[in-house]
């Protein structure tokens, strides 16, 4: 397996993370996170890096893609794609076995599916040219560089002047620097109880609240990051932090958060099922079973 990708993926609170390291540690694995938020150094409570999960038998399984942003900074899906690649081209040559770990659906999609979303800067110059023609110009413009089947390109002109600077920028690649390839991989989902999964997210919501989960925000603000920037993560972010800045009371933070991280495992799951019916297979694991179990589970699905 050693050639091949295999991904980990879950609801927040069905134990993907030990699940990934236990794996990784049976293997000589390492571990590539795929947690939009997990990214940003800081954000350590309140994204639930629990980085003492990566410690198995006091031996420390080697991660990526954790760490690498400063708070309050933006991080595109297209960078997302390219760290990505890095961390998994890296943990090949080492031949070690990579493990995509997470559960923000995007980014796992982007890189199984080979998500061509390039990061295009913007171009003045060429907005400026194009911002006296009409809609129709427009169209016709961009139909010189494609054939049209997205017709929400064309909805407006500011959407299409930011399509034709799209195609204009690859246009000018090297195709083998633009696009991301599709990545084979072993996909092995933690599937939780709905009723368990609500008792665990209500029981590490109070643990981080008791680990200092408000003291991190306020540091990240007295650290001279907006409160704007913060409760654009959203989630605990955005809750703990209108708390710390007197808009909300103590109990609506908790209340309001508790019902937001709920809600947000839905969605994952959503997302999930979602991938599976675009052609995704996904085998899934109980999150129940016993570590032994769930390993040996694992192994016959990677084998397969």
């Amino acid at each position: 397996m050693k050639d091949k990708l295999i991904t980990i993926l879950g609801p927040t609170a069905s134990g993907k993370t030990t699940f990934a390291a236990n794996l990784a540690h049976s293997i000589y694995g390492e571990i590539i996170s795929a947690d939009s938020r997990q990214i940003y150094r800081g954000m350590d409570i309140g994204t639930g890096k629990d980085l003492s999960d990566y410690f198995i038998n006091g031996e420390l399984i080697p991660y990526h893609l954790i760490d690498i942003r400063e708070a309050g900074e933006k991080y595109t899906l297209f960078e997302y794609q390219h760290d990505f690649h890095d961390a998994y081209a890296d943990i090949l040559f080492r031949k070690k076995t990579p493990i995509l770990c997470g559960g923000t659906g995007l980014y796992i999609e982007s890189v199984l599916k080979g998500y061509n979303l390039p990061d295009v800067p913007a171009n003045i110059k060429l907005r400026e040219s194009l911002q006296n023609k009409t809609l129709e110009e427009l169209t016709e413009i961009l139909k010189s560089y494609r054939s049209l089947h997205n017709i929400t390109d064309t909805d407006t002109k500011k959407r299409a002047i930011r399509a034709i600077e799209i195609e204009d920028f690859r246009i000018k690649q090297d195709p083998s620097e633009r696009d991301f390839p599709p990545v084979e991989s072993c996909i092995l989902g933690v599937m939780i109880d709905r009723e368990l999964r609500r008792k665990k997210i209500s029981e590490r919501l109070k643990a981080r609240l008791d680990e200092g989960m408000i003291d991190e925000v306020k540091n990240i603000l007295n650290s001279g990051v907006s409160p704007g920037d913060l409760i654009y993560y959203g989630l605990e972010y955005k809750f703990v932090t209108l708390y710390a800045i007197s808009k909300i009371s103590y109990n609506e933070m908790l209340d309001g958060l508790e019902v937001a991280i709920h809600q947000f495992a839905k969605r994952q799951m959503t997302w999930f099922r979602g991938m599976e019916r675009r052609g995704i297979k996904i085998n899934w694991i109980d999150a129940n079973l016993p570590m032994d179990i769930k390993l040996e589970k694992a192994y016959s699905y990677i084998h397969m």
